[in-house]
């Protein structure tokens, strides 16, 4: 499968990326996919293969990109317990610096950039994230209701995008939460936020699962929520892009 390292031009400099799509000359829908706070790595590209291995062109931007080309900071092969802690003291400035105007105004140029490449359908995308790419894939689809047609976040604290976002969703979209994450009755609240806005909608916490479950590198991966992520992911982006 083809695979390339771009570069993207955003209003604030050059961003790294990774894009992944099938090898049959043809033109594919275009799917937008945001990393955890980990960033670009093994793992990711893997996942964008996957994903790309469907009919996708998948686009894996490193939002981090004005600190420094990914991975930003060092990474061990496996992130375990001990590691996490060490690595997320540094990447946590860098998430506290990734404000909302910078989301957007990457997610702008993130766009723009899937809707020029020959390989990509030109049309309406889909937009998926992980941690805290979720809650990038909502902010992005909320300002782009007229070009994403499908959102999902997984273990993502999708509920911090506010209610203003939430009413301002158009595309389809899947929450799959971390049973750490989120009780039952925040569930119900953000359920009732989406409700009222007339999202169209799942939403749902995986059974068992702490943060992180989709993340093969770490210790709270779990290859059956992994499983039920690609579940709900695939039939998402083929009913919301079928025709693009």
């Amino acid at each position: 499968m083809p695979t390339k390292m771009l570069q993207i031009t955003t209003a604030d400099g050059q961003a790294d990326a990774f894009a992944a799509f099938p090898d049959d000359g043809e033109r594919h829908p275009g799917v937008l996919m945001y990393a955890d706070g980990f960033g670009i790595r093994p793992v990711l590209r893997e996942m964008a293969r996957e994903l790309a291995d469907h009919g996708y062109y998948v686009l894996l931007p490193n939002f981090f990109y004005r600190h420094g080309p990914a991975p930003v900071v060092e990474l061990p092969e496996h992130i375990g317990e001990e590691a996490r802690t060490a690595v997320l003291r540094r990447l946590m400035p860098l998430i506290e610096a990734h404000t909302i105007e910078r989301t957007l105004r990457d997610a702008d140029a993130y766009l723009e950039f899937l809707a020029t490449q020959p390989e990509a359908g030109g049309g309406p995308v889909a937009v998926t994230g992980y941690c805290i790419g979720g809650l990038l894939a909502v902010r992005t689809a909320a300002a782009h209701p007229g070009q994403v047609a499908a959102v999902a976040g997984f273990h993502a604290p999708v509920g911090a995008a506010g209610p203003d976002s939430l009413r301002r969703l158009t595309a389809q979209v899947h929450f799959g939460h971390a049973e750490t994450d989120l009780t039952s009755e925040a569930l119900g609240e953000l359920n009732q936020a989406l409700d009222a806005a007339g999202v169209d909608y799942t939403s749902e916490i995986y059974p068992d699962t702490v943060h992180g479950f989709t993340m093969a590198d770490t210790d709270a991966f779990d290859p059956a929520a992994l499983r039920l992520h690609w579940g709900h992911l695939l039939p998402l982006l083929g009913r919301s892009l079928a025709n693009c």
